[in-house]
């Protein structure tokens, strides 16, 4: 029996609280061991500590993290992060000082110059840290991309990410940092985008990439429209379009200001086939020839899954973990150019913005009429929203040598 991997969690709020969930259920299968957590209002959480049965596990409880890794650092293989985007830097580099690779819940940071310190500093680590993007471990969604570099589709020439996702207003006041740009002078950047769909544009990024299968592409260029709705200090919809080195054409179009149904789909079009892939349902194929391939995905329970992954590379067996520090520059990198582009968040014409009630979950929606008719105009065709009838220009192409003007950018948009 191999001995449990020894954790620490910095949180018990928000999505802490499910890493405590899945930690508590791996503890039971021997896989795992809860040593440590902190909370600034631990107190507040006592329901969830005496759920969590964290006396008969001998968990200890502390007010800060510091104060958690300076008592227990020596007794950990693993400093879990699942704290607000602007924490992640300075928590990551107290656990790598200590020689503690680090859990780290996505994104890492949204700010490119800020990235490349923690690069630097999570060598000081026994073992890499991860970036806890759910879903590039998926066994077929990793056969279908070692398909794709075998050449069984012909080369990769495009890929879309469409994603709907309704959100309430009250998801934009779920903390201080929903919906903002910065925090002082610190970057945030919460959005569809760099946040909730975040996930899904680091899966994009990674079906385009190559030649090794861990790989993600790269953007050589990029546009970008942004927009709000809601009464936000940065964006609720998002139309990318980037262009890599190898000529492969991206697009996204995402949002929170829409009603309905919460949908998403990866679309990556080959020569000779495109391939469609929904999370939790399935993936298809559609061959030219008017073959049509279909993959059952099975239940997966990403977090869960992840730490396995995880756990099994610090014990030696695997190589690597899922998604390296290293591998989120494309991503970032992408967030950052989508800002510089677009310049501006521009609100919705009034007239187009409709408040819809959910009687059913009491709350209230904001509705952009003919939200996913843009979605798809974009997507397919390469029509741009603003110059088509949301009054604004289509931001200019920018490229990574634009990236210093990035946090002067961000200023911008949040002094508006």
């Amino acid at each position: 029996m191999k001995p449990p991997i020894r954790i620490g969690i910095v949180g018990m709020g928000g999505f802490a609280g499910w890493h405590h969930n899945t930690v508590a259920q791996l503890e039971e299968l021997g896989e795992a061991r809860l040593v440590c957590t902190c909370d600034p209002a631990a107190a507040s959480f006592a329901p969830q500590q005496s759920a969590w049965k964290f006396a008969a596990r001998g968990v200890r409880v502390f007010p800060d993290y510091r104060t958690m890794l300076d008592a227990c650092h020596r007794e950990l293989d693993l400093l879990v992060v699942p704290t607000p985007i602007q924490l992640h830097a300075e928590m990551h580099r107290a656990g790598a000082e200590l020689g503690l690779p680090v859990y780290l819940e996505k994104p890492p940071t949204l700010d490119y110059a800020e990235l490349e310190e923690m690069i630097v500093r999570d060598r000081a680590a026994r073992k890499s840290s991860l970036v806890g993007f759910n879903f590039i471990i998926e066994k077929p969604r990793l056969a279908l991309k070692a398909r794709i570099l075998a050449g069984e589709f012909g080369p990769v020439r495009g890929a879309t990410l469409a994603a709907h996702w309704p959100r309430p207003a009250d998801y934009f006041r779920r903390n201080s940092w929903a919906g903002r740009l910065l925090l002082g002078d610190q970057v945030v950047l919460d959005s569809c985008f760099g946040n909730a769909n975040a996930h899904f544009v680091h899966n994009l990024l990674f079906w385009a990439g190559g030649p090794e299968l861990h790989s993600w592409a790269a953007p050589a260029t990029v546009r970008a429209e942004l927009y709000r709705a809601h009464a936000i200090e940065g964006a609720d919809t998002f139309f990318v379009e980037a262009a890599t080195a190898a000529g492969v054409n991206l697009r996204f179009a995402l949002s929170h200001a829409c009603t309905g149904a919460t949908t998403h789909a990866e679309t990556i079009r080959c020569e000779q086939a495109t391939l469609r892939y929904i999370v939790g349902q399935q993936a298809e194929i559609r061959w030219r020839d008017g073959r049509v391939e279909r993959i059952r995905l099975d239940e997966f329970d990403g977090l869960a899954e992840n730490h396995r992954d995880y756990y099994r590379y610090l014990r030696g067996e695997t190589a690597r973990p899922a998604t390296l520090l290293t591998d989120t520059r494309p991503f970032v990198a992408l967030n950052d150019l989508a800002h510089i582009s677009s310049g501006r968040i521009s609100p919705f014409p009034p007239a187009q913005v409709s408040q819809v009630r959910d009687e059913k979950e009491q709350k209230d929606y904001l509705d952009v009429a003919g939200m996913q008719a843009a979605q798809e105009n974009f997507l397919v065709h390469g029509t741009w929203p603003g110059p088509a009838g949301w009054g604004r220009e289509t931001g200019a192409a920018v490229t990574p040598a634009d990236l210093p003007r990035f946090r002067d950018t961000v200023r911008a948009m949040a002094a508006r």
